[in-house]
């Protein structure tokens, strides 16, 4: 009686113990563990100061309470820390077995299945069952056997293959399994009058509050939950679908006073707070079908919303408003952005500095080569001005679909053009007059070689758009419509745009200019021979914008004489 006694005041400080540190996340699982052992260990006590026959078999009724269903318990506690989850329909043919069995027991007076025969008798002063074990008895034990397999396996298979189950969690389990599924089975080992079960159900109870202990630090998502409430940094708001206010927690209602006033239950459009606040956002929620995340400013405070289903268990209940204080959080965002301007200005001054400077490199390149030259003086400049008309009357219609940044590329690639010059000898190139056969085949290869140098000049910088466009501009503007041109003899469309437009102003600067072979024409004469030349030397499309752009070049070239 004694044994039976201390078993059972044990087992009840224990479950205290579990009740003062019992947590909402906590498995239902361990909470029917806790209630169930208590009440087996009085059923324990209540047959050892049994005094009556009928009063035994009342006490093993409570006994067998326990009996049937811890292991249930404790089989779908191990089964839950270890990640794992039977099928609907398995569950519920344990949980009816078990009470089938259960049953069997409450009728052991009436249906000969569980006992075939109960008896009392007087041992050493106390009152003695003797049964006679019927078939239930052992399907009894066949369920006792089957709960442990389970959870062996189970535990096994997460200590060799799951990562995410503590080992110290998966021993904490394992040794109350064995004691218990060893009281059960090993009963006969013991004294005649001393059952294991109750001490057994007490070292379970002692190791399970060791689990609970520590359940919470490997449940990652409801720990910083509980984080963020503890420290009011997070505020939460509940609806259910009918957009009606559920409540908010403490958090909540520091950050907005006006929650402490609305009544549960209040439609969202009822509450001026709630409709201004939430009512949008659900709106937007449900109509986007996703989450929906937003800011809302007041008293310098900067809080960010997000909204989401609420859930009970798996089933959607409603909405929630999740509420934090971002105030920080923008601050340094803002900071950020701020730097982020300051530095992204200093950066386009630099980068606009080194361009400038690169442009300039270029240019002076280039006059460098035109210096060479003894009979195209000024042609760079003059070439470049000339391109900048055409452009400029090409873009007013923009019926050739031409960017902004195709236009600022021609004309900066201009000046480039005729690069290619730097390899032809001094002795063709500064030739006073016209040049012989072979001394033009030279003289043809500075496109090809002005492309080369260019693409040599050009290649690593961040411009890829503008290096291929000044690559086109010095290689293909002797290129003619016709194919009649050089270096390849390309023709038609084949030939880049870029390069169509260079030829133009090419040509047109090399009429009316003078140079040491050649007078200067007359703007008639070479307009003249610029329209002829629509449709075989050059592109006809781009006619109507040289003959629009021909007073500005005319009025340009006025004034270089």
């Amino acid at each position: 009686m004694v044994f039976y006694l201390v078993t059972l005041c044990l087992s009840i400080i224990l479950t205290l113990v579990y009740v003062l540190i019992w947590h909402e996340h906590f498995d239902v699982h361990f909470t029917l563990i806790f209630a169930f052992i208590p009440i087996a260990n009085m059923g324990y006590f209540l047959r050892s100061v049994a005094t009556s026959l009928n009063e035994a078999i009342i006490a093993n009724y409570i006994v067998y309470l326990g009996g049937c269903f811890l292991l249930l318990f404790i089989m779908m506690c191990v089964l839950d820390r270890c990640g794992m989850s039977l099928p609907k329909e398995i569950r519920i043919t344990f949980f009816v077995i078990t009470i089938i069995i259960y049953a069997s027991v409450l009728a052991s007076n009436w249906l000969p299945i569980f006992y075939t025969s109960v008896e009392a008798e007087i041992r050493d002063g106390s009152l003695v069952l003797i049964k006679e074990y019927g078939f239930m008895h052992t399907v009894f034990y066949c369920m006792v056997v089957l709960y442990f397999l389970i959870s062996i396996g189970a535990l096994a298979y997460s200590f060799s293959r799951k990562k995410n189950v503590p080992n110290k969690v998966i021993i904490y389990l394992a040794i109350p399994v064995l004691i218990t599924a060893f009281s059960y089975l090993g009963s006969k080992l013991f004294p005649r009058d001393i059952e294991p079960l109750p001490a057994a159900y007490c070292f379970a109870q002692f190791f399970f509050l060791l689990i609970v202990r520590n359940i919470c630090l490997y449940d990652v998502e409801e720990t910083h939950l509980d984080s963020l409430i503890e420290t009011g940094e997070a505020g939460f708001l509940s609806f259910d679908t009918r957009m009606r206010y559920l409540g908010s927690n403490d958090a909540a209602q520091a950050f907005f006073p006006e929650l402490r006033e609305i009544k549960v239950d209040t439609p969202s459009e009822n509450s001026p707070f709630l409709k201004e606040q939430a009512l949008n956002r659900l709106q937007s929620f449900i109509d986007n079908q996703n989450n929906h995340t937003s800011f809302y400013s007041r008293e310098g405070h900067t809080y960010l919303f997000d909204v989401d289903y609420l859930y009970d268990g798996k089933k959607r209940r409603g909405f929630r408003i999740f509420v934090r204080d971002d105030t920080k959080n923008q601050e340094y965002i803002s900071l950020i952005n701020r730097f982020n301007t300051v530095l992204q200005e200093e950066v386009d001054e630099k980068t606009a500095h080194i361009a400038e400077m690169h442009d300039k490199l270029i240019l002076s390149l280039a006059t460098m080569v035109e210096s060479r030259d003894n009979s195209t003086g000024g042609h760079i400049k003059r070439t470049s001005e000339g391109v900048r008309i055409l452009m400029d009357e090409i873009m007013k219609d923009n019926r050739m679909h031409i960017t902004p940044e195709f236009r600022k590329a021609v004309i900066k690639a201009a000046p480039m053009h005729d690069l290619g010059k730097i390899a032809v000898d001094d002795a063709i190139l500064r030739k006073p007059g016209r040049f012989e056969p072979w001394e033009f085949e030279i003289m043809k290869t500075h496109a090809a070689e002005g492309g080369r140098i260019v693409h040599e000049v050009l290649e690593g910088t961040d411009d890829e758009y503008f290096r291929k466009i000044a690559e086109n501009v010095a290689t293909y503007h002797h290129e003619r419509w016709d194919g009649s041109g050089y270096p390849e003899g390309l023709s038609g469309l084949d030939i880049p745009l870029e390069a169509r437009i260079m030829a133009i102003a090419d040509v047109y600067d090399a009429l009316v200019s003078k140079r040491v072979y050649k007078e200067s024409m007359s703007f008639e004469e070479a307009d003249k021979i610029i329209m002829e030349g629509m449709g075989k030397h050059f592109d006809k499309r781009l006619e109507p914008y040289y003959v629009a752009a021909r007073p500005k070049l005319e009025a340009y070239y006025s004034k270089q004489e």
